[in-house]
């Protein structure tokens, strides 16, 4: 329905195993201007941006499957431009660190809302006025960054990451079921 007289508008792909928080947040990034593609799993999020590249992105980090930051990865194969910001509810330093590396403007915590994520894509640096934290992480925190910076390191392979911290696959996966101790 567009015209000569009306801009297009930039493209934004949003993926997040969450159909609820995807309608939310879809109508709110179109009433911003954006035209909205929703997709809910990594796979869906690859297959809609090969045929129709995004200009933004908003990917969720755990999904069914395939994690968020193989997404990431690909999006930026497909276009260097694309700018993502990557949205989870499990934050933990290693994860945020590679999300960046991989590509990704901003990572946000859940949960996160519309304004946020558009002031994150118009991100080009960080930030040396954010308050660098005094007091040290509890321990659940610490062993929770752990776990993910090993789990990173083993591409996501559970059964490696229990391997190598010398625990139970079924405990690993319990711990990872738990959200992370605030901070």
């Amino acid at each position: 329905m567009n015209t000569g007289d009306v801009p297009d508008k930039p493209n934004l792909l949003l993926v997040d195993d969450d159909a609820t928080f995807c309608q939310v947040l879809s109508a709110a990034l179109e009433r911003r201007g954006f035209a909205v593609h929703v997709a809910h799993s990594v796979a869906a999020g690859f297959t809609a941006a090969e045929s129709d590249p995004p200009e933004y992105a908003v990917v969720d980090l755990k999904m069914p499957g395939a994690s968020g930051l193989e997404l990431v990865k690909k999006l930026k194969e497909l276009d260097a431009h694309t700018r993502i910001v990557v949205l989870t509810g499990y934050a933990s330093i290693a994860t945020a660190v590679e999300a960046i590396k991989l590509g990704a403007v901003h990572y946000l915590a859940k949960p996160a809302d519309a304004d946020e994520i558009v002031a994150a894509f118009q991100r080009d640096s960080g930030n040396a006025t954010v308050a660098v934290e005094t007091k040290p992480l509890p321990l659940s925190r610490l062993e929770w960054e752990h776990i993910q910076k090993v789990l990173t390191e083993c591409g996501g392979n559970i059964s490696e990451t229990a391997r190598r911290l010398g625990m139970h696959r079924r405990t690993l996966q319990r711990k990872l079921a738990k959200r992370p101790a605030r901070v």
